[in-house]
């Protein structure tokens, strides 16, 4: 089964992503690991994603078209996979069929508000990294893995986060009517527990 989940930052799509991964026992392939990944190991892709990176820009979509399919083509991709954060615009989702075809793609829905609310809640530990939510846990006595310091990161303050959402509703909400147009894609409400719409997900999948 090869897929796609996409959704505004706070809809969960990486956790779900995660489970769809062990259920079907497909590849979780998430753009950003692909870009860590690369970076960390020095590859002629890694170092010019990484100039861009370091400026503050967006990776042009030809690097991170050659990025993807050079993961595509592994051999553990063959029998299916579910994409996470790729492709984020047309000309990516285009570019993907020239390499493959995919089955379903998963939208998950969910409210500007209810978004900003999730991720302007997160808390990460400066230590070990280990995110928190001050919507449902105890932020106020540190990390409970390691005893480090609970921090915002910048990215996640409310005004941050909804220039990230705009930046969504602009470059890949129209991927949900592209790919509805091809009867392809799931709605999939993402207001609402994980085991909830994890459920509704495979419904949709079935």
């Amino acid at each position: 089964m090869k897929l796609i989940i996409i959704g505004p930052q706070g809809s969960g799509k990486g956790t779900q992503a995660k489970l769809i991964s062990e259920k079907y026992n497909i590849p979780h392939i998430s753009t950003g690991d692909i870009f860590r990944e690369n970076i960390r190991e020095q590859t002629d892709l890694g170092k010019t994603a990484q100039e861009y990176i370091n400026r503050g820009e967006l990776v042009p979509d030809n690097i991170t078209n050659a990025l993807v399919h050079s993961r595509l083509s592994t051999q553990d991709c063959f029998k299916g996979f579910i994409l996470d954060g790729f492709p984020r615009n047309i000309e990516q989702a285009k570019a993907l069929e020239r390499l493959v075809n995919v089955d379903k793609v998963i939208y998950l829905e969910l409210a500007e508000n209810v978004a900003v609310s999730r991720i302007s809640s997160r808390r990460v530990c400066e230590s070990c990294g280990m995110v928190y939510s001050a919507l449902h846990d105890d932020v106020t006595k540190g990390c409970t893995k390691c005893g480090g310091k609970l921090m915002i990161r910048d990215d996640d303050t409310p005004d941050a986060v909804r220039n990230r959402l705009a930046l969504f509703r602009q470059q890949t909400k129209p991927l949900v009517e592209y790919y509805a147009q091809k009867n392809i894609l799931i709605n999939v409400n993402g207001d609402g527990s994980i085991e909830r719409v994890f459920v509704d997900i495979i419904h949709g999948l079935s």
